[in-house]
C-alpha cells in the first residue's frame, strides 16, 4: 500500500507541481495551466463581465433567499451548499502551506487565481442551470455530467461518466474520508487539553449520526441545514479573524507591502533571485488557491443546478460570489493574521522565530492555529472549532455532489442506499491512518473531474456568451434545453434568439 500511495504522490506532485521526483517537468502543474488558461480566457471572452457584476450579485444573493422558478433548492441555499464544499481546510491550511512554500507573495496570486476563477464559476454554473434535467420524480439534476451530455452530445457522455467517476472517487477520499479524520483530530486534541480520553470511533460514531440526520432527507435538507450553518460559520470566523487585525492594525500595511514586494520579487531582485521567488509564489499561490475556491473543478455546479430558478445568467452571478468570499474574503483574513501576529514561535533547534509561518517546526493548519492563539484568548480554540464546522459542512456538501454522480452513471433509485454508503464513509473516515497518501489520492481524483469539466467549458463557452448577451441586451432568459421557451425579465414568453451550437457559431 505504501508503494501505492508513493507512485499517487509522484503523479500528484506532476498534476498540481510540474515535477516528477526530483525532476522539474514544467515551470507550473498541468492543473494550474489548464484552470488557470481556461478561466483568463472565459474572463476576456466575457469581457470581464464577472468583475463588473460583482456588487450587483450581492443584491442578488440577498434576493435570492427565496426562490423563483422551479427546482429544489433557494438560490441562497445553493451558494450556502456549495460554500460548505469551498470553505474547508483550505482557508485554514491552505493559506499557511502557500505562505510556507511561496512566501507572503503566493497571497497575490491566490487573489488572481480567485479574479479569473470567478469567471469559471459564472460559466460552470449557469452552464448547469442551463442543461439540467427534470426526472420522472419531480427534482432536477445538473452538473457538467449533464452539460457534457445534453450541451455537447451523446457521443460526449463517456466524458461525463468520467467525470462522475472522478467526482466520487474525490468525494470518498477529499470531501469525505479525509474531512472527517478532521473533525476527529480536532475533538480528539480538545479532550485531551481537558484531560479526557476520548476514543476516536467514539467521535466516529456521533458525526456520522450527524451526518445521517442531515443528508437522509436529500438535497433540501442538506441545503437548509448550509443555508443556516456555513453563513454563520463564516461571519463568526471573519469577526473573530477582524479583532485580530484591530488588535494588530499597525502591522497591516506591512502585511500587504510584503505580499506585493514577494508576488514580483522586489526585495529579491538586488540578489538576483526575484525570478525564483516569483515563480515560488506563483505556483503555491495558484495552486492553493484553485484547491481553496474550487473553481472549475465542476463540483459547486452540482449544488447550484438544484436552486430555484429559470435563470441561468443570475445564478451564475451568485455561483461566483463563492469564490469571492472563499478566497478573496475568508483566505485573506487568515493570511492577515498568520502575517501579523508576532511571537514566540519555536523552529527545531530550539530557536524561535517572530512569525508562525516561519517557523520550520510548524505545518499547515498548526501555523494558523498557533498565530490565532497568540492573537487572541482561545484563539486556537477558534480554529479548532472551525475546522470542525468547516469539515462537517464539506462532508454533508460532498456528499450531494457524489449521489448526484453515482445516480448518473446507475440510476435515480441509487440515491438512498447511497446515502447510507456515505455515513459509513464519515464513520470509516474517522479511522484513516495514511491521511497523508489519501489526500494525493485525492488530487488525483479532482484531476478526472477538471480536465472533463475545463474541455466542456471551453467547447461551450460561445454558448455562455451567447445566453449572456442576449439577457445584458434584450433581458432574455434563454429556454431551458429539454423544451421550455425563452422569456423576458418579467417571465413573459419571447421568441428566442438563434441559438448557437457548441463552438458559438448559429446553429
Amino acid at each position: 500500500m505504501d508503494a501505492f500511495f508513493d507512485n499517487v504522490t509522484i503523479f500528484s506532485d506532476f498534476l498540481w507541481g510540474g515535477t516528477w521526483g526530483d525532476q522539474r517537468i514544467l515551470p507550473v502543474g498541468i492543473i494550474t495551466i489548464a484552470l488557470l488558461g481556461t478561466g483568463i480566457f472565459t474572463m476576456f471572452l466575457l469581457g470581464w463581465r464577472p468583475v463588473k457584476r460583482l456588487i450587483p450579485a450581492f443584491s442578488e444573493l440577498w434576493a435570492g433567499r427565496k426562490g423563483s422558478g422551479e427546482g429544489e433548492i433557494t438560490p441562497w441555499q445553493a451558494l450556502s451548499t456549495a460554500l460548505s464544499g469551498q470553505v474547508g481546510t483550505g482557508n485554514l491550511a491552505g493559506v499557511a502551506t502557500a505562505i510556507t512554500l511561496g512566501g507572503p507573495g503566493a497571497i497575490f496570486w491566490m487573489w488572481v487565481t480567485a479574479i479569473f476563477g470567478m469567471a469559471l464559476a459564472y460559466a460552470e454554473s449557469s452552464l448547469a442551470v442551463r442543461y439540467r434535467e427534470k426526472h420522472a420524480d419531480g427534482k432536477y439534476h445538473g452538473g457538467p455530467m449533464y452539460y457534457i451530455q445534453n450541451g455537447l452530445g451523446k457521443n460526449w457522455k463517456w466524458l461525463a461518466i468520467l467525470f462522475c467517476i472522478g467526482t466520487i472517487c474525490s468525494a470518498v477520499a477529499t470531501g469525505g474520508a479525509i474531512q472527517a479524520n478532521s473533525v476527529t483530530q480536532s475533538a480528539v486534541e480538545a479532550s485531551t487539553s481537558l484531560g479526557i480520553d476520548l476514543p476516536r470511533w467514539v467521535v466516529g460514531a456521533g458525526l456520522a449520526l450527524l451526518v445521517f440526520a442531515v443528508i437522509i432527507g436529500g438535497i433540501k435538507s442538506i441545503g437548509t441545514v448550509a443555508g443556516r450553518i456555513v453563513p454563520f460559520m463564516a461571519v463568526a470566523y471573519i469577526l473573530i479573524a477582524f479583532v485580530i487585525l484591530v488588535m494588530n492594525a499597525d502591522k497591516i500595511p506591512g502585511a500587504f507591502g510584503l505580499i506585493f514586494s514577494e508576488a514580483f520579487g522586489f526585495r529579491e531582485a538586488a540578489g538576483g533571485f526575484a525570478g525564483y521567488v516569483v515563480l515560488a509564489a506563483i505556483r503555491a499561490g495558484v495552486a492553493r488557491g484553485l484547491f481553496s475556491n474550487e473553481a472549475g473543478q465542476g463540483s459547486a455546479p452540482i449544488a447550484h443546478a438544484a436552486a430555484q430558478t429559470k435563470n441561468p445568467v443570475k445564478q451564475g452571478e451568485i455561483a461566483m460570489l463563492g469564490v469571492f468570499i472563499d478566497t478573496v474574503i475568508i483566505c485573506t483574513m487568515t493570511a492577515l493574521v498568520i502575517l501579523t501576529v508576532a511571537g514566540a514561535y519555536p523552529n527545531l533547534d530550539g530557536s524561535v522565530v517572530e512569525y508562525a509561518w516561519q517557523s520550520d517546526a510548524l505545518q499547515a493548519s498548526a501555523i494558523t492555529t498557533a498565530a490565532f492563539a497568540q492573537g487572541i484568548y482561545a484563539g486556537g480554540w477558534v480554529i479548532l472549532a472551525a475546522q470542525g464546522l468547516f469539515a462537517f459542512t464539506t462532508i454533508i456538501g460532498w456528499s450531494y455532489y457524489a449521489e448526484t454522480s453515482a445516480t448518473y452513471i446507475i440510476g435515480d433509485w441509487a440515491a438512498r442506499p447511497f446515502r447510507f454508503v456515505w455515513v459509513a464513509v464519515a464513520f470509516l473516515g474517522t479511522l484513516v491512518v495514511n491521511v497523508d497518501g489519501l489526500w494525493r489520492f485525492g488530487d488525483v481524483a479532482n484531476s478526472m473531474m477538471l480536465f472533463p469539466n475545463v474541455i466542456a467549458i471551453l467547447f461551450l463557452s460561445g454558448v455562455v456568451v451567447k445566453y449572456t448577451r442576449d439577457f445584458d441586451k434584450h433581458g432574455i432568459v434563454p429556454p431551458a434545453w429539454y423544451g421550455d421557451v425563452a422569456r423576458d425579465a418579467d417571465g413573459k414568453a419571447v421568441e428566442a434568439p438563434a441559438a448557437k451550437d457548441s463552438k458559438g457559431s448559429d446553429a
